[in-house]
C-alpha cells in the first residue's frame, strides 16, 4: 500500500508550474495555455531581477489556479528561477488528469526553486487530493528525487504533521490475501 505522502507527491509537484509552463503531471494542455494574472498592482524591477504582483492576486493557466496576496517572480536574465506566492493563506489548485479531482494546496508561503527543482510550502502547509490530506508547518517536495518531507515546529507541543487517509482509499489499496472468505 502506498503511503498518503507518496500519493500526494504529484500535488506538491504541481506547484512547479507557478508562473512557468505547467508541469508534466498537470493536464496535458495546461502548458500550452496562456498565463493570466490579475492584481491590484504590478511592479517589474529589472535591476533587482523580479516582478511582483500585489493585492488580490489571481493567476490562471489551464487548470492551474492560484490566489495570493502577493506573487513574486524572481528572474535571472530572462528566465524565472524562483517564484513565491504569499497570503493568509496563498492557495493553489490544479487538476492532474482529466478523470482525477483537483489537487488543492495552501500555505502562508508557497515557493518554487527552479535550480533545485524543489517546492516548499511554509507555515500552515496543507495539501489535499482525493480526500487524503497532509498538513504541517512545512512541506518540501524534491522533484528529481520524488521525495516529500513534511515537518512541524518542534518547539510547539501542538504543532504536528497530520495525515488523513479516507477509509475508502485504504480499502481500495488492500491487496487480496488469497484467503477464502470465512462464513
Amino acid at each position: 500500500m502506498r503511503s498518503c505522502l507518496e500519493r500526494l507527491m504529484p500535488a506538491l509537484a504541481l506547484v512547479y508550474s507557478l508562473g512557468l509552463p505547467a508541469a508534466t503531471w498537470a493536464l496535458p494542455d495546461d502548458r500550452d495555455q496562456p498565463i493570466r494574472i490579475e492584481a491590484d498592482e504590478a511592479l517589474r524591477d529589472e535591476k533587482q531581477g523580479f516582478t511582483r504582483y500585489q493585492g488580490n492576486v489571481r493567476m490562471d493557466q489551464g487548470s492551474l489556479h492560484i490566489e495570493a496576496d502577493q506573487l513574486t517572480v524572481f528572474h535571472d536574465d530572462k528566465e524565472a528561477d524562483r517564484v513565491m506566492a504569499t497570503g493568509k493563506p496563498a492557495k493553489l489548485q490544479q487538476q492532474p488528469e482529466v478523470d482525477k479531482p483537483p489537487i488543492k494546496a495552501s500555505a502562508d508561503t508557497i515557493e518554487y526553486f527552479k535550480r533545485e527543482e524543489r517546492v516548499q510550502l511554509r507555515e500552515n502547509a496543507y495539501i489535499e487530493q482525493d480526500g487524503s490530506i497532509v498538513t504541517g508547518d512545512s512541506i518540501d517536495y524534491l522533484m528529481n528525487e520524488q521525495l516529500v518531507k513534511a515537518g512541524s515546529d518542534k518547539t510547539s507541543e501542538s504543532s504536528r504533521v497530520k495525515v488523513i487517509i479516507p477509509a475508502a482509499t485504504l480499502n481500495q489499496e488492500e491487496p487480496d490475501s488469497g484467503a477464502p472468505d470465512s462464513e
